[in-house]
């Protein structure tokens, strides 16, 4: 009878009690209804989801479509969402006769703060939102938050991110923001290439840097750096290129006729890479002036 009951209970304050019921109570009876297999799984639905994604999620549910609907628990499957990274509380209900609801409140992060070998999530405020650590094997996330590293570079990352939001196209070739001297930042880029910030006008350089990139495609060159630290100016270095490959002679045969001997070779020219203390500035192309609005503070 407790069996029937229990089937003929559609929504409202049957429905109610049923999920007020602890997992090891309903251990027993989740038996019976699943060896009786009655009722399929036809939709999952997930709300409130921005961070993570539905196979993350549907993997931690222990359960998809076409299965009982009675054929998991909900309260492990709660606990196991609750221990992902960006989920700060969810909640997983049976609708009958064959839905699954996942509701989720995310945390908010701003980025990811490098810090003494380890990762933890962080608010524009530089407070930690996770005490759970990641590694590098987690690429998902760093593929949807930036890295900022360094001491103090937690307190002091808000404002760059939010200024590197308004230029996306800068922000989608940004690998990392390091904080140096706990003072400025120096952004590294994905293709290796390091722009040299300046002190409280970031985000000035940042619409200089969009100027350069629109006219110029500045940051598709191959340069080890771009040192924006002066707001008249942008001195560029130039990567490295590789040294040719040396020639080598064959050994001359014992029996061959003597030949004359031949002057020396002159060394072969190589492009070397600029020194630190020298930078190469490019005066290939004119480069525009900066915009008004781009003038920092800094000297």
């Amino acid at each position: 009878m407790l069996l029937l009951a229990i089937l003929g209970l559609s929504a409202g304050g049957g429905w109610t009690l049923y999920n007020m019921l602890s997992d090891s109570q309903m251990d027993t009876i989740r038996t019976h209804l699943e060896s009786l297999d009655p009722l399929k799984i036809k939709r999952i639905t997930i709300h409130g989801t921005t961070l993570t994604d539905r196979a993350t999620i549907m993997a931690q549910l222990d359960t998809d479509i076409g299965r009982n609907l009675f054929g998991f628990s909900v309260e492990k499957a709660r606990q196991k969402l609750n221990n992902l990274p960006f989920i700060e509380q969810s909640t997983v209900e049976r609708r009958l006769p064959d839905t699954v609801i996942v509701t989720i409140k995310e945390r908010v992060p701003a980025a990811i703060w490098q810090t003494h070998g380890h990762f933890v999530l962080i608010n524009k405020e530089g407070k930690t939102v996770s005490e759970q650590q990641f590694t590098t094997a987690d690429a998902d996330i760093f593929r949807k938050l930036p890295l900022v590293v360094g001491d103090g570079a937690n307190e002091n990352a808000g404002p760059l991110i939010e200024a590197l939001s308004l230029q996306p196209e800068i922000a989608s070739r940004t690998l990392a923001l390091v904080r140096i001297g706990n003072r400025r930042w120096n952004m590294m880029m994905r293709n290796g290439t390091t722009i040299l910030l300046p002190e409280g006008a970031e985000d000035a350089a940042l619409r200089r840097l969009k100027i350069y990139q629109q006219n110029f495609h500045l940051l598709e060159r191959p340069l080890s750096a771009i040192d924006m630290r002066l707001p008249d100016r942008m001195v560029i270095h130039l990567s490295p290129e590789p040294s040719p490959a040396p020639t080598v002679q064959p050994p001359q045969q014992a029996n061959s006729p003597a030949q004359s001997p031949q002057a020396p070779r002159p060394p072969v020219a190589t492009n070397a890479s600029p020194k630190p203390d020298s930078p190469l500035k490019i005066e290939k192309e004119p480069l525009p002036p900066p915009h008004p609005a781009s003038a920092g503070n800094q000297p």
